[in-house]
């Protein structure tokens, strides 16, 4: 990957973003519970979200999202840090699947940063900046999520 070409960085992070999108699709496609089925998809939305801003970036288009967008502080109870890292294999267990889904959101956090650091121009820091906050708030969700979930279990 070259990280020195602004458009091979967009279009990289576009891949990402619909890799991630099919993956929660996927995923929300197999759940039978509604309520899950609807969580799955609400974060391939999200991603979707996620390609159409990087889209709007590379046309020089993005400076509408960004003055639209709040920033706030995004906690990370690093729930899914201290846990091995998982595949996804059809039928894991709903916690395995929300662990999963919180490591992989913690990765695109981090190739967001590292974005972030070689951007050039003030766009497309604000765009990775946005997408960082978007990637720790999906991962604070999903970690809640588990902790909901586990605390129903009596876990």
């Amino acid at each position: 990957m070259d990280f020195t070409d602004f458009n091979a960085i967009i279009e990289f992070a576009i891949a990402q973003e619909v890799e991630a999108a099919e993956f929660y699709r996927g995923i929300g496609t197999s759940e039978a519970q509604s309520e899950r089925k609807e969580l799955f998809f609400q974060f391939a939305a999200e991603e979707d979200k996620h390609r159409r801003l990087l889209e709007d970036l590379k046309k020089g288009g993005g400076e509408r999202a960004i003055e639209k967008y709040n920033f706030v502080w995004i906690t990370d109870i690093k729930r899914s840090n201290f846990v091995a890292d998982l595949s996804y294999t059809p039928g894991m267990p709903y916690r395995d699947i929300l662990l999963l889904a919180a490591q992989r959101e913690e990765k695109a956090l981090a190739l967001y940063n590292l974005l972030l650091a070689k951007a050039e121009g003030d766009e497309a820091r604000s765009i990775f900046k946005i997408l960082c906050q978007e990637e720790a708030k999906h991962k604070l969700a999903l970690e809640g999520t588990l902790d909901a979930y586990m605390a129903e279990l009596g876990d």
